[in-house]
């Protein structure tokens, strides 16, 4: 049996989404057009820069020097595309 997870978006209009254990976010994120946009994809860009409640996998040291450059002393701030779903989320927008 998977575990099923609900992605939130709070103080959006876009619906929460239920997503599988270990599905790539930023997969589905595009298939139900949800306010988080993405560039490279790779973790490089900076584009898909999000503020996450929920557990997360720490960042791996590359993508830690990113979210060091992009928003400095913020423990929630994560690249949605680097995100493999492991529990409920609460994602919002950390680009201006």
């Amino acid at each position: 049996m998977l575990n099923v997870y609900t992605i939130e978006f709070p103080g959006t209009a876009y619906l929460p989404l239920q997503l599988e254990n270990g599905q790539n976010l930023s997969e589905h994120l595009t298939v139900h057009n949800s306010p988080v946009l993405f560039g490279c994809r790779t973790g490089l860009c900076g584009t898909c820069l999000v503020g996450v409640v929920g557990e997360v996998v720490a960042p791996g040291e590359e993508q830690q020097e990113i979210l060091d450059n992009l928003a400095p002393g913020n423990p929630s701030a994560r690249l949605a595309c680097q995100i493999n779903l492991s529990s409920d989320l609460q994602i919002s927008s950390l680009t201006k």
